[in-house]
């Protein structure tokens, strides 16, 4: 099948005009120009699928308020769809292992567990390609026991590794996380500074996180599972993470650690809503700044997918490459650090995994494995406007 007159963003270039030919699930024929025949799309684009190797949105989705549970089968569904309007078409779900929780409460080990078994159980049905992106609290010493058995059983794909001990890392801004927690829990700048300040006493001594972050790395190059740091804020931490062999930075806090990570060879990834808006919600770096100074590789949905598709746009107007190097941060990137050979850019050969966007910004329809996974109708209206 031809896809004719379309825009197309490849890695390297934007082809005005140009045409794809699908065949087996696979992009088989690229061409410069319209050819005869085919569905044809002008003034539309087309972008490789999005790979989204951090979203925290299957959390929410099965509490979407406090103590209020949902169905994971309901959960699930709505997240997939939503997902594939956004052009996603693979996604890592970022769930967590987090003490300090109790059991079967979000985050603790029994929850976490039921989400990896209901996603894998839920693909042979799902429209996007869903994977398990693992996040361990280096200080929850019960959930780092449990992560071999996971990677063995190969329900994870990715594991990265946290510490969200208020003074440091994401939370080294004190005054700013005590009122971001005392607005989120409703409660005084007080009663928000004494809960900080409790975590902070209670915090894990320095060697054994040292130990944990040992052991977590050492379980990855065994398994073959890539490694990410998350929320690295100095030029110590950048290097103790590349030490222990991660290929990932994810959300560094400063200037300093994204400069330290990158030229220690490590790919940095920051979050989708963060470029879109121009900021990050905590104050830490934006990624707009990052991308600026050439210190950003990959963007991430974050807690919001559609998110993704703006801020492509946002920063492809400084790109260097412009929409082709912008884009690449949500799709060859991505693919390039995870060792996803066959997807990730529109090229020969490649799964067709594609995204097609109207002139107003509007993803219309997406493609995984030439398959339709969303449609909004508006393609299909095409041929029949035409005729009229």
């Amino acid at each position: 099948m031809w896809l004719s007159d379309f825009t197309l963003v490849l890695p390297d270039r934007v082809i005005e005009h140009g045409a794809l030919r699908l065949e087996a699930g696979r992009i088989a024929e690229i061409a410069e120009a319209p050819v005869p025949g085919g569905l044809r799309g002008e003034g539309l684009t087309i972008f490789p699928g999005f790979i989204d190797m951090h979203g925290d949105m299957i959390e929410l989705e099965l509490e979407p308020r406090v103590r209020v549970d949902f169905p994971m089968e309901v959960a699930v569904t709505h997240l997939d769809a939503r997902l594939a309007a956004a052009g996603v078409t693979t996604a890592y779900a970022a769930v967590s292992f987090s003490r300090g929780v109790k059991d079967g409460e979000r985050r603790s080990f029994s929850h976490t567990a039921n989400i990896i078994r209901a996603l894998h159980e839920a693909q042979e049905h799902t429209r996007v390609d869903h994977r398990i992106h693992a996040r361990f609290d280096i200080t929850y010493d019960a959930a780092i026991d449990a992560l071999e058995g996971l990677l063995a059983d190969q329900m994870v794909h990715l594991v990265s590794v946290m510490d969200h001990t208020p003074g440091q890392g994401q939370y080294r801004n004190l005054e700013r996380h005590i009122e971001l927690r005392a607005a989120h829990h409703d409660i005084s700048l007080e009663e928000a500074r004494a809960k900080v300040q409790a975590r902070i006493a209670a915090r894990h001594p320095e060697e054994a996180v040292l130990a944990n972050l040992q052991t977590v790395a050492r379980l990855c190059r065994e398994h073959g599972v890539a490694l990410a740091s998350h929320d690295d804020d100095t030029a110590e931490k950048g290097n103790l993470m590349a030490d222990l062999g991660a290929v990932i930075s994810e959300f560094p806090v400063t200037l300093e650690a994204a400069q330290t990570v990158v030229a220690r060879g490590l790919m940095t990834a920051m979050g989708a809503p963060n470029a879109m808006r121009g900021q990050s919600y905590s104050g830490n770096l934006s990624a707009r700044e990052a991308h600026a100074a050439g210190l950003l590789h990959i963007l991430a949905a974050d807690y919001h997918p559609a998110a993704i598709l703006p801020a492509l746009r946002a920063l492809a107007a400084a790109d260097p490459d412009g929409l082709a190097g912008a884009t690449r941060l949500a799709s060859a990137n991505p693919a390039r650090a995870l060792g996803l050979r066959d997807r990730g850019e529109i090229a020969a050969g490649k799964r067709a995994d594609l995204v097609i966007v109207d002139g107003g910004g509007r993803v219309i329809k997406t493609l995984r494995a030439g398959r339709e996974i969303f449609s909004n109708g508006q393609l299909e209206a095409l041929p029949a406007r035409a005729i009229a």
